[in-house]
C-alpha cells in the first residue's frame, strides 16, 4: 500500500474536551483534548497501559460497564455530548460502531452476524431488505464472494482474517458514523493484516474511522492523522506525516525511534 497523504478537513466529526478517567482513585487520563476529522483515519500509538484504550472505550460509553470508573470532561459526537443523562447508549453504539483486537464473531451464522444489528435497531423493513443490506455489507468488506454460498456456516468457521472483516461487517451494517478499532490486525498474519488495511482505506470514504496500533508503520499507511499518548496523556497529536517526520516532542522522538514502548 501506498502511503496516505494528510487530509485538509476541517469537518470535525468528534471532539473530546477536558477528558478525564479514573478507576476508583486511579486517574487514568488527564484532561485528553481531540479532534476526530469526519472520514479519515485517526491512528493512537502510544506504549501498552497509555490510556489508548481507555480513550477509545470513551467514545462509545463502553467505560460505564466498568466497575469503579469516573469520566469528567466531555465528548462531542456531531456537536452533541455523549455523556449527558439523556443519551441512549444502545443508540450511541450504533453511531459509534466497534471492532477488537480479537476477532469475535457472534456465536451465529455468517448471516445472522451481519443482520443481527440492523433487526435490533429496525432499519430494515422486510426480509428482502435485510437480505440486500447483508450483501451489500460483506461485498464492501471483500467477504461476499469468499462466503456467499455458505452463509448459514457459523461465523467462527472462518479463518481469523475473514473473522475480523465479518466482525468489520457487523460493526458497519448499522451505518455508524464512528467505527473504533483496537488494534484489529494484532492477532492476524501479514496477508490478513494487509486485507484489513485495504479496506480501511476503502471504508474511510464512508465512515470515520479511529485505529488504535503498536505498528508505526501501520500507523504511517493507513492514518491521515495521529494522536500519541503516554501515561494517560496526549503528548503530540496532529497529521501523521508530520508526527513522524518531524515530531515537536522529545518524547515523541523517542518513542517512534523505539527507544521504549
Amino acid at each position: 500500500m501506498t502511503k496516505k497523504k494528510a487530509v485538509s478537513n476541517d469537518n470535525i466529526r468528534m471532539r473530546t474536551q477536558g477528558l478525564s478517567v479514573f478507576y476508583n482513585e486511579a486517574q487514568a487520563l488527564f484532561d485528553v483534548d481531540l479532534d476526530i476529522r469526519a472520514n479519515t483515519v485517526t491512528a493512537l500509538i502510544g506504549p501498552s497501559g497509555c490510556g489508548k484504550s481507555t480513550f477509545m472505550r470513551c467514545l462509545n460509553r463502553m467505560n460505564d460497564y466498568v466497575e469503579g470508573c469516573r469520566v469528567t470532561g466531555k465528548v462531542r459526537l456531531d456537536g452533541f455530548n455523549i455523556y449527558k443523562d439523556s443519551v441512549d447508549t444502545i443508540l450511541l453504539r450504533q453511531k459509534v460502531g466497534m471492532v477488537f483486537q480479537k476477532p469475535n464473531p457472534f456465536p451465529k451464522s455468517i448471516y445472522e452476524n451481519v443482520a443481527y444489528g440492523p433487526k435490533i435497531h429496525h432499519l430494515v423493513n422486510n426480509k428482502d431488505e435485510l437480505d440486500a443490506l447483508v450483501e451489500k455489507t460483506l461485498k464492501r468488506v471483500g467477504l461476499w464472494d469468499e462466503v456467499y454460498d455458505r452463509l448459514l456456516a457459523p461465523g467462527t468457521s472462518l479463518s481469523g482474517g475473514q473473522q475480523q472483516r465479518l466482525c468489520i461487517a457487523r460493526a458497519i451494517a448499522t451505518k455508524p458514523e464512528v467505527v473504533l478499532m483496537d488494534e484489529p490486525c494484532s492477532a492476524l498474519d501479514p496477508i490478513a493484516t494487509a486485507r484489513i488495511e485495504e479496506l480501511i482505506a476503502e471504508l474511510e470514504k464512508k465512515f470515520t474511522i479511529v485505529i488504535i496500533t503498536h505498528s508505526m508503520q501501520q500507523a504511517q499507511r493507513v492514518s491521515s492523522h495521529t494522536a500519541f499518548f503516554h501515561l494517560g496523556r496526549i503528548i503530540e497529536a496532529g497529521e501523521t506525516k508530520k508526527i513522524f517526520t518531524e515530531p515537536e516532542h522529545k518524547k515523541t522522538r523517542a518513542y517512534i525511534a523505539g527507544k521504549f514502548g
